[in-house]
């Protein structure tokens, strides 16, 4: 699979040959649904919580006798059918993380690349390194690129040049390559990648050669003697 490599300039200087099991494999919306929600769920904190009724303040008499008011019957002040009482049914302290499969969240992200691709929305330059930070030589950098939306950078690995010289650019978030996630890639219209991290990513992720070789278990059977 070929896909253009372009410098800072935006001029293209040649192609990249780019493993088809990381960015060229069909859509899977299920495993990339699944991924989202489990990703989304862990950032939840999940410490909302309300009191009950035998949490509030308030005294427990019975507000008025059973029988001969003409008003229904009515227990504690703290019930939740009046003002100030507790709430009935509200939330608690809770853990709203979820696990997935570790193939299930290798194969979503290779989805989400390889959706990028397809959809020539992923960009790869040749290098993206800085002396020092400057904002507007990335601006520059951005726009000879044609990223005039969101766009999330992918480099190979943390460099703080780089990151002080996008970090105020709205709509444009950077990250190394082996802290990408799914919600990060489908949040921003455009994927910018360094061909180290185009190659890093397919050491990553990329198909890996089996160990077994030709050997395989052998099942003995044993021989039944009927006398």
């Amino acid at each position: 699979m070929q896909i253009p490599v372009y410098n800072k300039n935006g001029e293209e200087t040649g192609n990249i040959e780019v493993s088809e099991y990381v960015f060229g494999i069909p859509f899977n919306q299920t495993v990339v649904h699944q991924a989202v929600v489990r990703q989304q769920a862990n950032t939840r904190q999940g410490t909302s919580s309300t009191k009950t009724r035998s949490e509030v303040a308030g005294s427990t008499r019975k507000l008025f006798r059973q029988k001969g008011t003409g008003n229904a019957r009515a227990g504690s002040i703290k019930s939740g059918t009046r003002r100030g009482g507790g709430a009935m049914f509200g939330p608690k302290p809770r853990d709203y993380r979820q696990s997935m499969p570790r193939k299930m969240r290798q194969l979503a992200l290779r989805c989400v690349l390889s959706a990028k691709a397809n959809d020539k929305e992923l960009v790869v330059i040749d290098e993206l390194a800085f002396e020092k930070p400057v904002t507007k030589e990335m601006v520059g950098i951005l726009s000879a690129l044609g990223v005039d939306t969101s766009a999330l950078i992918v480099t190979a690995g943390a460099d703080e040049n780089v990151v002080k010289s996008a970090r105020n650019i709205a709509g444009i978030n950077i990250t190394p390559i082996d802290l990408i996630n799914v919600v990060d890639i489908l949040s921003r219209k455009k994927l910018l990648m360094t061909v180290d991290a185009v190659r890093k990513a397919e050491e990553i992720w990329g198909e890996k050669p089996s160990e077994g070789g030709t050997d395989a278990p052998v099942r003995s059977v044993a021989a039944s003697t009927d006398n």
